[in-house]
């Protein structure tokens, strides 16, 4: 984890006080935006920015519980013949029960095992376990959209975030409690729904207090507590192993995370900085300056790019109007336009390659709860590498080159057979290409909320995380071809990804920009200036 970084030492007041100049008073007055005030005198990641990041960054691990619960609660469990039945032609080296007569078997761990022992989904009805799976997703794609939108607007990051987690706590309760199979697809697809908004404003709200210099790294991190849950959530289901009372165990952490740690998390500066908040923009950031052993002098004022960067001067703090933003104002500038369509087309592919090789590896026939122990496990170096990176090569070459590094072994895998050591070397290939697409999903996030500004950051990012929701539904059904079909489709997914990102501009210590107008100004200067990509 970043250690604390130290600002300058102008110990003025503790508490903040509106910065009215005294008479006599030499120093001149300073109107800086988040990322300035942040360098200069809060702290880039202090005690507090820690604190803030390490609370909020625990939805993650939520999201985990309610998307991957699918692996266990929709598991095909283990049969077995019933004494006497192999007159009835129940064969116990048979792959599958499909041609048994019934009542010549039986589910190993009881009906309550799962949705597919309890429900019959075998056989002709097997393709509504993966329909529930595409629901699910589905539901992630729509809830990314809304509350993307609600962040950005009158709910804040913070606001959002408390909605997702009551309404993941609701409806994860109420699918354990599904009559039928109808009623736990429409639940699945309202989980999915609030589920897609919990990490895209917990991402949001972790990172927009840090420093230009330390927000990759941190932005890197989040995907550290993802990983994490999945590993926790094999071992909720090792201790809960009937279907009905994991939902129910997994959706406490819900509650948990709404009663005892949102409390305590504080609404991003930015979001009320852009919402004409600046009092309160300006209250959190002399508590983070405080926070982190420092003090803001009475000249400095909180503004938004656009203004601090201009030569009049309005040193006040009184609230001003929202500056608000939406999708709709994201398409209408070319610059943001030409941004959100490369977002949402590498982050669709990436999502395919990702979910896609997931489920290759979950299929191996191991301990179900210590291979997707595992394969979390697997993911954490990769998260790691590119996290040491980032600041290194900068956000475009490490996005260009993990989607090839993936794309590349996913190549060689389409080229081996299932026979002998070939198998061996295939399957080697399909965990290199996950570790060089996990390493794209969690760089994808950090970037792609950098290229764009506080007004429209969660409606763009918003778009982006439906899109891969897009790429998780189409996963499974590249999948079911088989062959060597899946490998070679994945390749180049990962291949034309990377191609695409070669359009994006380089977001490595750039600020982050509070309006379209900043960034648009900003942008034009850095064009006439050195033909930058935009």
């Amino acid at each position: 984890m970043p250690a604390t970084l130290s600002s300058v030492s102008n110990t003025v007041d503790k508490e903040f006080q509106s910065p009215l100049l005294p008479p006599g008073d030499e120093s001149l007055p300073e109107k800086l935006c988040v990322d300035e005030m942040l360098q200069s005198y809060c702290g880039e990641f202090g005690r507090w920015q820690l604190k803030h990041f390490v609370l909020t960054s625990l939805a993650w691990a939520l999201e985990a519980f309610h998307t991957m619960i699918m692996i266990f609660a929709d598991r095909e469990p283990e049969w077995r013949c019933l004494d006497g039945a192999a007159g009835l032609g129940c064969d116990p080296a048979a792959k599958s029960v499909c041609k048994f007569e019934p009542g010549s078997w039986e589910w190993v761990e009881g009906m309550s095992s799962s949705t597919v022992a309890e429900w019959g989904l075998v056989c002709g009805d097997k393709y509504k376990v993966g329909l529930v799976q595409a629901v699910f997703f589905a539901g992630c794609m729509f809830g990314a959209g809304i509350f993307g939108h609600l962040s950005d607007s009158f709910l804040g990051r913070k606001g959002s975030l408390i909605v997702v987690c009551i309404l993941n706590s609701i409806f994860g309760t109420l699918t354990a409690f599904s009559p039928n199979y109808t009623a736990y697809f429409i639940l699945r697809f309202l989980t999915g729904c609030s589920t897609g908004g919990v990490g895209l404003c917990a991402f949001v709200l972790a990172t927009e207090p840090v420093g230009p210099s330390m927000r990759g790294a941190a932005g890197m991190s989040t995907f550290y507590f993802f990983s994490t849950g999945i590993a926790v959530l094999s071992g909720i289901a090792y201790i809960f192993p009937t279907w009905r009372d994991l939902y129910i165990a997994s959706s406490i952490p819900s509650l948990l995370l709404l009663v005892f740690v949102l409390p305590f998390i504080s609404e991003s500066p930015r979001w009320y900085l852009v919402r004409g908040r600046i009092k309160e923009a300006m209250k959190i950031m002399s508590t983070i300056a405080t926070s982190n052993g420092n003090s803001l002098p009475r000249r400095v004022s909180l503004a938004l790019d656009e203004e601090s960067s201009s030569s009049s001067f309005n040193n006040s703090t009184e609230d001003k109007d929202a500056v608000t933003g939406s999708l709709v104002d994201v398409i209408r500038s070319p610059i943001t336009r030409t941004r959100l369509v490369l977002a949402i087309i590498i982050n669709l592919l990436c999502s395919v390659v990702y979910y896609g090789l997931s489920l290759n590896v979950v299929n191996l026939e191991t301990n179900l709860y210590l291979n997707v122990i595992l394969n979390s496990v697997a993911e954490m170096p990769a998260f790691m590498i590119t996290a040491m990176l980032l600041d290194k090569l900068g956000r475009k070459p490490l996005t260009i080159g993990t989607l090839w590094f993936s794309g590349f072994f996913c190549f060689i895998g389409s080229l081996m057979t299932n026979n002998g050591v070939w198998k061996g070397v295939k399957m080697v290939c399909g965990i290199l290409g996950i570790f060089g697409m996990a390493g794209t999903y969690n760089l994808l996030f950090i970037y792609t909320a950098e290229l764009f500004p506080t007004v429209v950051r969660n409606a763009a990012l918003g778009s982006a995380t439906q899109a891969a929701q897009m790429g998780a539904i189409l996963a499974p059904v590249i999948v079911v071809l088989g062959g060597s079909w899946p490998f070679a489709l994945f390749s180049l997914c990962g291949i034309v990804g990377g191609l695409f990102a070669f359009c994006l501009p380089e977001t490595l210590n750039q600020p982050l920009y509070d309006t379209l107008n900043g960034m648009e100004a900003a942008v034009e200067k850095n064009v006439n200036t050195d033909n930058t990509t935009v």
